[in-house]
C-alpha cells in the first residue's frame, strides 16, 4: 500500500498527478461547511400589518431560500416563531387570513357578546370584552392569555413550545418595564416570551419573566437586524411594516424633566420619551441590512385586523417580495438550500 509520503513524492514528480490532487480537493471544499454564509430573516414589528410578512415568506419559499436564524418583534414574534417551529408559509396565511383576530387580542368571551355588562370571578364585561381585573392590577387593559393559548396550541403540534427545540434558531425582542432596557428572549417557553414581544404598553399587561417585567419590542428595537447578526447571520434580510420613517431627536430641556422623573422612580421611562432611542436603532438597522423589504401598507394600521384587509396585506407584502426577487436570487446556493 502506497503511504501518504509516498504519494507526495509521486505527486511532486509527476504535475499531472498533483493537478488531479487538487482537483479531487477543490471539489470536496466545495461541499464543505466551512465558510458558508448564513442567511437572517427579520421580522419588524407592526400590529395587523404583521400579515404582509407571511406574503414574503411565501416568496422566500418559492425562491428556496429557508433562514437560518430568524428575529422578531411584536408581530414579527409570532410570524417568526411560529415559521422557525415548522409551519410553512400557506399554513400561516391560513391561520391569518380565518383567524377571529379581535377576539383573539381582547379575550372576549364570545358567550356575553350580547351582555351589556357582566361581572365573573373578579372579571367586568362590556359586551364580552374584559375591561377591569381585579385578579392582575398590572398596568394595562387587556391580558393576552387567549393569544398564548393560541400560540401554545399551535406550537404544541408541532412538538415545540421551547427555544431549544425549534428547528431555526429564533429570538424575539421585548422591553424592560423597569429600567426601558432591550430584552432579547432566547431560551424558556416560547409561547410567553412571543406575548411578551407583543404586550403594547397601556393596552396589554406586562409579563413577567426572570422576575422583570416586559412590555412590546417595538419600544426598544422595531427591526432587530444587529440582534440577528449578533447570532451569526452573514447576509439579512429585512421586513420592515414602519411606513413614516422616524427622524432621530433630542430633547434640549430633558435635564430638568428626567430629573424630576428620577425623584418619582420614573427616570428611565421619562427619558426613553424624550430622547427616544428606539428611532436612533431603527435608522442605523434600516441601512445595515442586504435586502430590504417595506411592503407599502399606507391604507392600513396595527389594528386592521379583518379577513379581508388581512388577505390583502399578504398580497401586498409577496409582491413587496416579488420585486426583490432579483437581489433574492444572487444569494448564494448554500444560503437557499
Amino acid at each position: 500500500m502506497t503511504s501518504k509520503k509516498h504519494l507526495f513524492i509521486h505527486a511532486t514528480k509527476h504535475p499531472s498527478l498533483w493537478k488531479g490532487l487538487v482537483g479531487i480537493l477543490l471539489f470536496f471544499l466545495s461541499f464543505s461547511p466551512v465558510g458558508a454564509q448564513k442567511i437572517g430573516l427579520v421580522l419588524g414589528g407592526g400590529g395587523a400589518k404583521g400579515g404582509a410578512e407571511v406574503g414574503v415568506l411565501k416568496v422566500l419559499e418559492e425562491a428556496g431560500i429557508r433562514p437560518d436564524f430568524i428575529v422578531g418583534t411584536s408581530i414579527g414574534s409570532i410570524v417568526g416563531g411560529l415559521y422557525a417551529a415548522g409551519y410553512t408559509a400557506s399554513e400561516l396565511e391560513e391561520m391569518f387570513s380565518q383567524q377571529e383576530w379581535l377576539s383573539l387580542l381582547t379575550d372576549r368571551r364570545a358567550d356575553l357578546s350580547g351582555e351589556p355588562f357582566k361581572v365573573l370571578k373578579g372579571v367586568t364585561y362590556i359586551f364580552g370584552f374584559p375591561v377591569i381585573d381585579k385578579n392582575n392590577t398590572a398596568f394595562g387593559v387587556l391580558g393576552g392569555g387567549r393569544v398564548e393559548q393560541v400560540i401554545d396550541s399551535m406550537l404544541s403540534a408541532k412538538g415545540c413550545v421551547e427555544f431549544d427545540c425549534l428547528p431555526i434558531p429564533f429570538r424575539c425582542v421585548a422591553a424592560s418595564m423597569k429600567n426601558a432596557e432591550e430584552v432579547v428572549l432566547s431560551r424558556g417557553t416560547l409561547p410567553k416570551a412571543i406575548r411578551a414581544s407583543m404586550a403594547i404598553p397601556g393596552i396589554f399587561k406586562p409579563v413577567e419573566i426572570d422576575g422583570e417585567k416586559l412590555v412590546d419590542g417595538g419600544m426598544m428595537n422595531n427591526l432587530p437586524v444587529d440582534v440577528c447578526r449578533e447570532m451569526g447571520a452573514d447576509i439579512i434580510i429585512a421586513v420592515d411594516l414602519q411606513q413614516e420613517k422616524p427622524q432621530n431627536r433630542k430633547s434640549q430641556e430633558g435635564n430638568f424633566i428626567t430629573s424630576l422623573a428620577d425623584i418619582v422612580g420614573l427616570g428611565p421611562i421619562a427619558n426613553w420619551v424624550l430622547t427616544r432611542p428606539d428611532i436612533t436603532k431603527y435608522n442605523e438597522n434600516r441601512q445595515h441590512c442586504d435586502i430590504y423589504i417595506n411592503p407599502p401598507l399606507p391604507d392600513y394600521d396595527a389594528s386592521s385586523f379583518g379577513n379581508e384587509s388581512m388577505l390583502r396585506m399578504i398580497q401586498v407584502g409577496e409582491q413587496s417580495a416579488r420585486n426583490q426577487l432579483p437581489n433574492l436570487q444572487k444569494l448564494p446556493v448554500n444560503a437557499q438550500q
